[in-house]
Protein backbone atom coordinates (compact mmCIF):
# COMPACT_ATOMS: atom_id res chain seq x y z
CA UNK A 1 0.00 0.00 0.00
CA UNK A 2 1.56 3.40 -1.13
CA UNK A 3 0.24 5.99 1.29
CA UNK A 4 0.60 9.94 -0.02
CA UNK A 5 2.38 11.79 2.57
CA UNK A 6 0.43 14.61 4.31
CA UNK A 7 1.05 18.07 2.74
CA UNK A 8 1.61 21.21 4.60
CA UNK A 9 1.62 25.09 3.83
CA UNK A 10 5.53 26.11 2.45
CA UNK A 11 7.40 28.15 4.85
CA UNK A 12 7.55 30.80 2.07
CA UNK A 13 3.82 31.11 2.47
CA UNK A 14 3.49 30.80 6.40
CA UNK A 15 6.22 33.22 6.78
CA UNK A 16 4.61 35.87 4.11
CA UNK A 17 0.87 35.09 5.95
CA UNK A 18 2.02 35.82 9.64
CA UNK A 19 3.21 39.52 7.93
CA UNK A 20 -0.29 40.02 6.62
CA UNK A 21 -1.78 39.20 9.46
CA UNK A 22 -0.22 42.31 11.25
CA UNK A 23 0.96 40.85 14.74
CA UNK A 24 1.49 43.74 16.05
CA UNK A 25 -2.33 44.40 15.43
CA UNK A 26 -3.82 41.34 16.94
CA UNK A 27 -3.54 42.69 20.36
CA UNK A 28 -6.35 44.54 19.44
CA UNK A 29 -8.99 42.24 18.97
CA UNK A 30 -6.86 40.14 21.61
CA UNK A 31 -8.14 43.25 24.16
CA UNK A 32 -11.35 43.17 22.67
CA UNK A 33 -12.45 39.88 23.67
CA UNK A 34 -10.31 39.44 27.22
CA UNK A 35 -12.58 42.69 28.09
CA UNK A 36 -15.59 40.80 26.59
CA UNK A 37 -14.51 37.74 28.87
CA UNK A 38 -13.65 39.73 32.19
CA UNK A 39 -17.81 41.22 31.73
CA UNK A 40 -18.73 37.98 31.80
CA UNK A 41 -18.35 35.27 35.01
CA UNK A 42 -15.94 33.40 35.86
CA UNK A 43 -14.63 31.45 33.28
CA UNK A 44 -12.88 28.37 34.38
CA UNK A 45 -8.24 28.59 33.59
CA UNK A 46 -8.34 26.63 30.51
CA UNK A 47 -11.55 27.89 28.73
CA UNK A 48 -10.00 31.41 29.78
CA UNK A 49 -6.44 31.17 27.61
CA UNK A 50 -8.17 29.32 24.66
CA UNK A 51 -10.89 32.06 24.05
CA UNK A 52 -7.85 34.48 24.24
CA UNK A 53 -5.78 32.68 22.04
CA UNK A 54 -9.25 32.66 19.68
CA UNK A 55 -9.81 36.35 19.85
CA UNK A 56 -6.24 37.23 19.22
CA UNK A 57 -5.76 35.28 16.45
CA UNK A 58 -9.11 36.25 15.06
CA UNK A 59 -7.97 39.98 13.80
CA UNK A 60 -4.89 38.69 11.64
CA UNK A 61 -7.39 36.46 9.75
CA UNK A 62 -9.63 39.08 9.23
CA UNK A 63 -7.03 41.47 8.39
CA UNK A 64 -6.14 39.07 5.95
CA UNK A 65 -9.65 38.77 4.33
CA UNK A 66 -9.80 42.11 3.79
CA UNK A 67 -6.47 43.33 2.26
CA UNK A 68 -7.51 40.82 -0.88
CA UNK A 69 -10.04 43.32 -1.39
CA UNK A 70 -7.35 46.41 -0.78
CA UNK A 71 -5.18 45.93 -3.44
CA UNK A 72 -5.48 48.73 -5.25
CA UNK A 73 -4.41 51.40 -2.56
CA UNK A 74 -2.35 48.59 -1.09
CA UNK A 75 -0.43 48.81 -4.12
CA UNK A 76 0.42 52.25 -3.59
CA UNK A 77 0.46 52.77 0.43
CA UNK A 78 1.65 49.62 1.26
CA UNK A 79 4.51 47.47 -1.49
CA UNK A 80 5.84 45.91 0.92
CA UNK A 81 2.74 43.56 1.81
CA UNK A 82 3.47 39.97 0.31
CA UNK A 83 -0.12 40.13 -1.44
CA UNK A 84 0.75 43.35 -3.41
CA UNK A 85 4.34 41.86 -4.32
CA UNK A 86 2.94 38.62 -5.49
CA UNK A 87 4.98 36.33 -3.05
CA UNK A 88 1.59 34.73 -2.08
CA UNK A 89 -2.04 34.37 -4.15
CA UNK A 90 -4.99 35.72 -3.35
CA UNK A 91 -6.65 32.92 -3.69
CA UNK A 92 -4.44 31.12 -1.07
CA UNK A 93 -4.87 34.03 1.36
CA UNK A 94 -8.81 34.19 0.94
CA UNK A 95 -9.09 29.97 1.64
CA UNK A 96 -6.76 30.29 4.69
CA UNK A 97 -8.09 33.41 6.36
CA UNK A 98 -11.99 31.70 6.16
CA UNK A 99 -10.63 28.70 7.76
CA UNK A 100 -8.99 30.78 10.14
CA UNK A 101 -12.51 32.69 10.77
CA UNK A 102 -14.28 29.36 10.90
CA UNK A 103 -11.74 27.36 13.46
CA UNK A 104 -12.50 30.70 15.48
CA UNK A 105 -16.22 30.36 15.37
CA UNK A 106 -16.87 27.04 15.97
CA UNK A 107 -14.91 27.56 19.20
CA UNK A 108 -16.78 29.77 20.78
CA UNK A 109 -19.94 28.77 19.42
CA UNK A 110 -18.59 25.22 20.99
CA UNK A 111 -18.71 28.08 24.24
CA UNK A 112 -22.18 29.15 23.45
CA UNK A 113 -24.32 28.78 20.58
CA UNK A 114 -26.02 32.05 20.85
CA UNK A 115 -22.57 33.44 18.80
CA UNK A 116 -23.26 31.98 15.98
CA UNK A 117 -25.32 34.81 14.29
CA UNK A 118 -22.81 37.30 15.57
CA UNK A 119 -19.66 35.54 14.31
CA UNK A 120 -21.55 35.25 11.14
CA UNK A 121 -22.62 39.14 11.38
CA UNK A 122 -18.20 39.32 11.78
CA UNK A 123 -17.19 37.61 8.63
CA UNK A 124 -19.96 39.22 6.51
CA UNK A 125 -18.72 42.43 8.12
CA UNK A 126 -14.83 41.72 6.99
CA UNK A 127 -15.76 40.33 3.67
CA UNK A 128 -17.95 43.90 2.84
CA UNK A 129 -15.96 46.64 4.30
CA UNK A 130 -13.91 47.66 1.66
CA UNK A 131 -17.46 48.93 0.03
CA UNK A 132 -18.19 50.88 3.04
CA UNK A 133 -14.17 52.00 3.29
CA UNK A 134 -15.09 54.24 -0.24
CA UNK A 135 -17.73 56.20 1.82
CA UNK A 136 -16.70 58.98 3.96
CA UNK A 137 -18.38 58.12 7.33
CA UNK A 138 -19.23 54.72 7.18
CA UNK A 139 -15.70 53.40 7.04
CA UNK A 140 -15.01 53.91 10.36
CA UNK A 141 -18.41 53.10 11.82
CA UNK A 142 -18.58 50.03 9.86
CA UNK A 143 -15.43 48.76 11.16
CA UNK A 144 -15.54 49.59 14.95
CA UNK A 145 -19.23 47.77 15.11
CA UNK A 146 -17.88 44.39 13.53
CA UNK A 147 -14.94 45.18 16.60
CA UNK A 148 -17.99 45.69 19.15
CA UNK A 149 -19.62 42.33 17.90
CA UNK A 150 -16.23 40.28 18.75
CA UNK A 151 -16.47 42.38 22.51
CA UNK A 152 -20.18 40.61 22.76
CA UNK A 153 -18.82 37.52 21.71
CA UNK A 154 -16.29 37.55 24.11
CA UNK A 155 -19.20 38.12 26.80
CA UNK A 156 -21.18 35.41 25.20
CA UNK A 157 -18.07 32.65 25.29
CA UNK A 158 -17.00 33.88 29.10
CA UNK A 159 -21.00 33.47 30.07
CA UNK A 160 -21.34 30.11 28.29
CA UNK A 161 -17.18 28.43 29.55
CA UNK A 162 -18.51 29.42 33.34
CA UNK A 163 -22.30 28.09 33.11
CA UNK A 164 -23.16 31.37 34.51
CA UNK A 165 -24.36 35.01 34.18
CA UNK A 166 -23.22 37.65 36.28
CA UNK A 167 -24.66 41.42 36.61
CA UNK A 168 -22.49 43.13 34.22
CA UNK A 169 -24.72 42.20 31.07
CA UNK A 170 -25.46 44.18 28.04
CA UNK A 171 -27.77 46.06 30.03
CA UNK A 172 -24.86 47.16 32.74
CA UNK A 173 -23.42 50.39 33.43
CA UNK A 174 -20.29 48.88 33.11
CA UNK A 175 -20.96 46.95 29.62
CA UNK A 176 -22.23 49.76 28.13
CA UNK A 177 -18.98 52.10 29.27
CA UNK A 178 -16.95 48.98 27.82
CA UNK A 179 -18.99 48.89 24.31
CA UNK A 180 -18.35 52.56 24.28
CA UNK A 181 -14.61 52.58 24.68
CA UNK A 182 -14.81 49.87 22.02
CA UNK A 183 -16.87 51.61 19.42
CA UNK A 184 -15.11 54.96 19.77
CA UNK A 185 -11.88 53.74 20.67
CA UNK A 186 -11.97 51.91 17.82
CA UNK A 187 -13.37 54.00 15.37
CA UNK A 188 -10.61 56.67 15.89
CA UNK A 189 -8.20 53.94 15.38
CA UNK A 190 -9.61 53.94 11.46
CA UNK A 191 -9.67 57.55 11.26
CA UNK A 192 -6.29 58.15 12.56
CA UNK A 193 -5.39 55.30 10.32
CA UNK A 194 -6.99 56.66 6.67
CA UNK A 195 -4.11 59.29 7.57
CA UNK A 196 -1.62 57.34 6.41
CA UNK A 197 -3.00 56.64 3.23
CA UNK A 198 -4.38 59.55 1.52
CA UNK A 199 -2.67 59.77 -1.46
CA UNK A 200 -3.11 56.46 -2.24
CA UNK A 201 -6.68 56.47 -1.06
CA UNK A 202 -7.52 59.38 -3.58
CA UNK A 203 -5.61 57.14 -6.06
CA UNK A 204 -7.80 54.41 -5.51
CA UNK A 205 -11.05 56.00 -5.27
CA UNK A 206 -11.57 55.34 -1.65
CA UNK A 207 -13.40 58.82 -0.71
CA UNK A 208 -12.29 58.52 3.17
CA UNK A 209 -12.97 61.62 5.58
CA UNK A 210 -9.43 62.72 5.13
CA UNK A 211 -9.98 62.47 1.65
CA UNK A 212 -13.13 64.30 1.28
CA UNK A 213 -12.54 66.53 4.50
CA UNK A 214 -9.40 67.31 4.48
CA UNK A 215 -6.91 66.86 7.63
CA UNK A 216 -8.17 69.60 9.56
CA UNK A 217 -12.17 68.59 9.81
CA UNK A 218 -10.60 65.25 10.16
CA UNK A 219 -8.70 65.92 13.19
CA UNK A 220 -12.34 67.61 14.84
CA UNK A 221 -14.10 64.39 14.01
CA UNK A 222 -10.91 62.17 15.35
CA UNK A 223 -11.02 64.47 19.27
CA UNK A 224 -15.07 63.74 19.43
CA UNK A 225 -13.95 59.95 19.22
CA UNK A 226 -11.58 59.99 21.67
CA UNK A 227 -13.46 62.16 23.98
CA UNK A 228 -16.09 60.03 23.46
CA UNK A 229 -13.92 56.91 24.25
CA UNK A 230 -12.69 58.37 27.47
CA UNK A 231 -16.45 58.96 28.63
CA UNK A 232 -16.86 55.57 28.45
CA UNK A 233 -13.98 55.22 30.51
CA UNK A 234 -15.81 56.58 33.41
CA UNK A 235 -18.90 54.59 32.62
CA UNK A 236 -17.33 51.47 32.51
CA UNK A 237 -15.04 52.35 35.87
CA UNK A 238 -18.13 54.04 37.66
CA UNK A 239 -20.16 50.78 36.78
CA UNK A 240 -17.00 48.01 38.30
CA UNK A 241 -16.22 50.18 41.31
CA UNK A 242 -20.29 50.03 42.31
CA UNK A 243 -20.85 46.08 41.88
CA UNK A 244 -16.54 45.69 42.85
CA UNK A 245 -16.17 42.12 44.93
CA UNK A 246 -12.63 43.28 46.14
CA UNK A 247 -11.76 46.13 49.09
CA UNK A 248 -8.41 46.60 47.71
CA UNK A 249 -6.99 49.47 45.76
CA UNK A 250 -6.83 48.12 41.91
CA UNK A 251 -3.09 50.20 41.70
CA UNK A 252 -2.34 48.31 38.24
CA UNK A 253 -5.93 48.94 36.87
CA UNK A 254 -5.44 52.89 37.85
CA UNK A 255 -1.68 53.01 36.17
CA UNK A 256 -3.40 51.27 32.92
CA UNK A 257 -6.26 53.48 32.81
CA UNK A 258 -4.06 56.70 33.36
CA UNK A 259 -1.44 55.43 30.84
CA UNK A 260 -4.47 54.95 28.75
CA UNK A 261 -5.98 58.95 29.28
CA UNK A 262 -2.20 59.84 28.72
CA UNK A 263 -1.72 58.00 25.35
CA UNK A 264 -5.43 59.41 24.24
CA UNK A 265 -4.49 62.84 24.71
CA UNK A 266 -0.67 62.42 23.17
CA UNK A 267 -2.65 60.57 19.70
CA UNK A 268 -5.07 63.86 19.54
CA UNK A 269 -1.98 66.30 20.11
CA UNK A 270 0.20 64.78 17.29
CA UNK A 271 -3.38 64.31 14.87
CA UNK A 272 -3.35 68.01 14.91
CA UNK A 273 0.24 68.36 13.78
CA UNK A 274 0.34 65.82 11.04
CA UNK A 275 0.85 67.81 7.66
CA UNK A 276 1.63 64.98 5.45
CA UNK A 277 0.84 61.43 5.46
CA UNK A 278 4.29 60.33 5.96
CA UNK A 279 4.32 61.48 9.32
CA UNK A 280 0.91 60.25 10.35
CA UNK A 281 2.49 56.97 12.26
CA UNK A 282 3.28 59.25 15.04
CA UNK A 283 -0.42 59.94 16.09
CA UNK A 284 -1.61 56.39 15.28
CA UNK A 285 0.76 55.00 17.17
CA UNK A 286 -0.69 56.36 20.69
CA UNK A 287 -4.30 55.84 19.50
CA UNK A 288 -3.54 51.61 18.95
CA UNK A 289 -1.73 51.94 22.69
CA UNK A 290 -4.62 53.83 23.91
CA UNK A 291 -7.31 51.43 22.69
CA UNK A 292 -5.28 48.63 24.48
CA UNK A 293 -4.47 50.16 27.79
CA UNK A 294 -7.82 51.52 28.86
CA UNK A 295 -9.76 48.01 27.45
CA UNK A 296 -6.67 46.26 29.91
CA UNK A 297 -7.64 48.71 32.76
CA UNK A 298 -11.25 48.19 32.94
CA UNK A 299 -10.33 44.32 32.25
CA UNK A 300 -7.82 44.22 35.19
CA UNK A 301 -10.42 46.43 37.49
CA UNK A 302 -12.96 43.88 36.79
CA UNK A 303 -10.65 40.60 37.19
CA UNK A 304 -7.91 41.93 39.32
CA UNK A 305 -6.50 38.53 39.26
CA UNK A 306 -5.84 38.89 35.41
CA UNK A 307 -3.77 42.36 36.28
CA UNK A 308 -0.30 40.84 36.30
CA UNK A 309 -0.97 38.85 32.85
CA UNK A 310 -2.67 42.32 31.34
CA UNK A 311 0.33 44.22 32.53
CA UNK A 312 2.85 41.14 30.24
CA UNK A 313 0.17 41.36 27.44
CA UNK A 314 0.71 44.99 27.09
CA UNK A 315 4.81 44.57 27.37
CA UNK A 316 4.69 42.25 24.20
CA UNK A 317 2.23 44.53 22.16
CA UNK A 318 4.72 47.14 23.26
CA UNK A 319 7.65 45.18 21.39
CA UNK A 320 5.71 43.36 19.01
CA UNK A 321 4.93 47.32 17.86
CA UNK A 322 8.42 47.89 17.86
CA UNK A 323 9.24 44.89 15.83
CA UNK A 324 6.71 45.98 12.69
CA UNK A 325 8.20 45.76 9.10
CA UNK A 326 7.98 49.39 8.05
CA UNK A 327 7.70 51.98 10.56
CA UNK A 328 5.26 54.20 8.68
CA UNK A 329 2.58 51.63 8.10
CA UNK A 330 -0.14 50.60 11.22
Amino acid sequence: MITEPKRSLPAGFVRDYVVTMRPYLLFVSGITGVAGLALASRPPAVGTALLGLVFFLSYGFGQALTDCFQLDTDSISAPYRPLVRGTIRRRDVLAVSLAGLLACGLVVVRYNPWNLPFVALTVAGLATYTHFKRRPWSGPFYNAGIVAVLLLIGYASGVGAAGAVEGRGPGSVVFVGTAVVVFFGYANFVLTGYYKDISADRASGYRTLPVVSGLRFSSAVSDSFALLSLLGVILAVRGALTTASTATLPIVSMALLAAGVGATALGQIRLHRVDHESVAYRAIQPVVHAYILLLAGIAALLRPSWAGGLVLFYGAFWITMRTRPEREQI
